[in-house]
């Protein structure tokens, strides 16, 4: 039974499908994920209304791309270890804070460059 492997161009399409699959979950589905659209939204709309340089625009775009993908990441982190080990357990405990940690890195990181941008436009 040769099963005709699809062509390259055929992968790559059927992958934005997943990758857009998981994005619309993400964002549908976990609320930390909503959160962080709405707040991304909000921030969107304070840098049109602040005339944000092409510079700024490109690092506020990254860092809300960065911790949506880290929540993400996160989200199937904490799924992975849910499947493996559904009951309480120390390492899984250890292994979801360690991911929920890498989340609130990048948190503090995008406030302090959400200060950098609009505090000298605000005041």
């Amino acid at each position: 039974m040769n099963k005709k492997k699809d062509s390259f161009i055929v992968n790559r399409i059927k992958s934005v499908g997943y990758a857009f699959k998981g994005a619309y979950l993400l964002i549908t589905t976990e609320a930390s994920l909503k959160i962080q659209f709405v707040i991304g939204i909000i921030m969107t709309i304070a840098g049109l209304y602040y005339n944000l340089s092409a510079t700024e625009w490109c690092i506020q775009i990254l860092v809300i791309a960065l911790i949506m993908a880290i929540e993400g990441v996160n989200t199937a982190i904490e799924e992975i270890a849910d499947f493996i080990h559904p009951d309480r357990h120390p390492k899984i405990g250890l292994i979801k804070d360690l991911a929920a940690g890498a989340v609130f890195i990048v948190a503090i990181a995008a406030v302090a460059i959400g200060c950098i941008i609009y505090v000298p436009k605000i005041f």
